[in-house]
């Protein structure tokens, strides 16, 4: 079975860094795109970054990018988010997905989540 676990999230000041990570399992991970998103209090879960098969990163808000980086390490099935000068409207949960096709159509995933608190 699919299987998404982030980890990494954790209290930071404005300013400060952090790198997530998202291991992956049960599907060719290789092959497929990855994605991270997050959803802050109050507010709908948004796309943070996309990143394809082989490695080419996007980032989807003026916001964040040149500030946050998505990679991939194909041999260890991980996907990472590093997140440099971290500000307060970056606190949320950060979620891992991955989009795998199946015969009804195309199947979301999701990871549980981890928790940044950007404050002083």
């Amino acid at each position: 079975q699919v299987q998404l676990v982030e980890s990494g999230g954790g209290l930071v000041q404005p300013g400060g860094s952090l790198r997530l990570s998202c291991a992956a399992s049960g599907f060719p991970f290789s092959s497929y795109g990855m994605y991270w998103y997050r959803q802050a209090p109050g507010k709908e879960r948004e796309l943070v970054a996309a990143i394809t098969n082989t490695g080419s990163g996007f980032n989807y808000k003026d916001s964040m990018k040149g500030r946050f980086t998505i990679s991939r390490d194909n041999a260890k099935n991980t996907v990472y988010l590093q997140m440099n000068s971290l500000k307060p409207e970056d606190t949320a949960v950060y979620y891992c997905n991955a989009r795998i096709p199946t015969i009804g159509g195309p199947m979301d995933y999701w990871g549980k989540g981890t928790l940044v608190t950007v404050s002083s």
